[in-house]
């Protein structure tokens, strides 16, 4: 029985060193393996965590009983900053600075927070397993961290040319994506080389991240062009009118546009460095750094098989709990029922969306017999140059403009079946910003658009 014992002994040793050269490059690693228990743990160290962690201490969470695992280097912060005043060439925004919750007016929250508030936020834990029927989270360190209740707050990943299409050419250098804080360091360095060289550079995508993108890259001094397959930038949110007058103020800053254009492939160097953007029409563009803002993809595999997918995403119900009772999802991984449109189940790949539906899991966790359901109105926003609009509820329907683009102060209100479903504002102030919202929201029955187009943000602030 000794020797049985003994060998035995042995062969788990063995098994031990084998998976720990297998599973780690570090082999640090190998002795930090642990296994540990919470209550509540939130997979994700993104914008919604970061509020996700604020519910809970408000809600009473008491020392230890929450733990948050986040892949990268830093607590949460707000990352709409990153395709904003981090790319700035004068006083650009860095950390701590915008930690959440700064962005929803909440305190910032640094990593003394957290350990303040008995919050264990595990940052570089990449989690890489989850097993619901365990009720158990793995990392790629190999740490067990066992749950109650389980929050995904995941997030999505930017769409990759190589990964996702293997397009030819775009796995060379000198390509960038905007994620974290770790892409936003790689454009800037990208920037300063860009300068170095011909300073050119190429934007693939005619959407938030492209255009926030480009006027970033533009400020810095870069030539910039913008590529994309669509008739006109934001055909997903805006009408062609709305459309026009943003692609004007662009290219009154020097931007340039090839409307309806595909990428080919990319031509590389010696170095193995993206030189030239070729389009299928036979066009070639010298460049000398690539942003590439194609869409992103929610980050559910962990979860697939074991709860219901919708949308793109994990399903859950108006308390963002999903098919499994312990495990719901926040942010842009919800596939929740948008209450205004009649419980259509959909994603919102929003920071609001993201703020919101944390503080809305956190009490439907706290609070189960609260049976609050989550009513959304989307919400959409930029600020670019000194442009700044704001867009609230359903952009489907009939348009109609107002005010007077020339002078930056102009909008529109969407009508379908004989109620105003929608607003958005350019240059409005504070109140015009709040009475637009409240129009969405409200979805009063629409005057003609002729008292409607006259009347304008008058007609919001007498609702």
């Amino acid at each position: 029985a000794n020797s049985k014992l003994r060998r035995m002994a042995v062969a788990t040793r063995a098994a031990r060193a084998w998976f720990c050269r297998r599973t780690s490059a570090n082999r640090r690693s190998c002795t930090t393996m642990s296994a540990s228990s919470y209550p509540y743990v939130v997979v994700g160290g993104g914008n919604a965590a970061g509020y996700a962690a604020k519910a809970f201490v408000e809600a009473g969470a008491t020392d230890g009983q929450v733990c948050v695992l986040g892949d990268e280097p830093y607590v949460s912060y707000e990352r709409p900053a990153l395709s904003k005043a981090y790319l700035f060439p004068e006083k650009p925004a860095r950390l701590p600075g915008f930690h959440t919750c700064v962005g929803g007016g909440g305190e910032r929250q640094e990593p003394e927070w957290y350990a303040q508030k008995g919050v264990d936020f595990r940052t570089r834990a990449r989690v890489v397993r989850v097993d619901a029927k365990a009720k158990e989270v793995h990392t790629a360190a190999g740490d067990v961290v066992k749950y109650e209740k389980l929050v995904m707050a995941t997030g999505a990943r930017p769409t990759d040319l190589y990964k996702d299409f293997k397009m030819e050419g775009a796995d060379g250098t000198g390509i960038y994506y905007l994620r974290d804080v770790a892409d936003a360091d790689q454009i800037v360095q990208g920037i300063q080389t860009a300068k170095q060289g011909g300073g050119k550079a190429v934007v693939i995508g005619g959407g938030y991240i492209g255009l926030e993108c480009a006027a970033a890259l533009c400020l810095n001094g870069l030539d910039v062009t913008v590529i994309f397959p669509e008739d006109y930038i934001m055909q997903r949110i805006f009408p062609k009118e709305i459309s026009e007058f943003y692609e004007k103020y662009y290219e009154s800053k020097g931007v340039k546009f090839l409307k309806g254009r595909v990428i080919s492939l990319f031509s590389c160097n010696e170095s193995g460095k993206i030189c030239k953007v070729n389009l299928k029409d036979g066009m070639e563009l010298p460049c000398d750094m690539v942003v590439a803002g194609v869409g992103a993809r929610p980050n559910v595999e962990m979860l697939q098989g074991q709860v219901e997918m919708e949308a793109g995403g994990i399903k859950v119900n108006g308390q963002m709990q999903s098919s499994d009772p312990n495990i719901f999802a926040i942010g842009d991984i919800a596939a929740f029922p948008l209450l205004c449109e009649g419980g259509k189940v959909q994603r919102s790949e929003h920071v609001v969306n993201a703020r919101l539906t944390a503080a809305h899991a956190v009490k439907s966790i706290m609070e189960p017999e609260a049976k609050t359901e989550y009513d959304y109105l989307p919400y959409f926003y930029s600020r670019v140059f000194d442009l700044s609009w704001q867009l609230y509820g359903v952009n489907e329907g009939d348009h109609v403009m107002f005010g007077t683009p020339e002078e930056k102060k102009f909008g529109a209100y969407w009508i379908r079946d004989g109620k105003v479903v929608g607003a958005f504002m350019e240059g409005g102030s504070a109140e015009d910003f709040e009475n637009i919202k409240k129009v969405a929201k409200a979805r009063p029955a629409a005057p003609s658009k002729e008292d409607l187009q006259s009347m304008g943000p008058d007609f919001a602030s007498k609702l």
